[in-house]
């Protein structure tokens, strides 16, 4: 029976280089380094785990017919929503062309990967 959840894993160009990106926007520790995987563990104990495909694909944000799209997404809680996007940016995440609400915004990590930025209360 599923107790719980390990890690969450995800495809991309550069496993060490996507991990380091997210060190740099989360603050979290890397705790996997080496060859083809990278992984950072979240607060919560879940491990963000980076695998290198040689043929990866990035996603097409927003979704378009007949074109690579997203299976997952991360959304991190923020306080500070307009300091969190100027955080992503800096470490090298892209801000996507389109957007949807004014309590979130989506953004595109190195490797082309969605993830939001929130303020909304659980």
């Amino acid at each position: 029976m599923v107790s719980s959840i390990l890690g969450i894993a995800f495809d991309c160009p550069d496993a060490n280089g996507l991990a380091d990106f997210y060190v740099k926007l989360t603050g979290w520790k890397k705790e996997i380094s080496g060859g083809e995987w990278a992984g950072v563990r979240t607060p919560e104990g879940i491990l963000l785990v980076f695998q290198t495909v040689d043929a990866y694909l990035p996603t097409v944000w927003p979704w378009e017919d007949g074109k690579q799209q997203q299976m997952a997404h991360i959304d991190f809680k923020v306080s500070d929503l307009q300091g969190a996007e100027a955080l992503a940016i800096k470490c090298g995440a892209v801000k996507a062309s389109a957007q949807y609400y004014d309590t979130s915004t989506v953004m595109l990590d190195p490797a082309g990967h969605p993830f939001c930025l929130s303020t909304v209360q659980q």
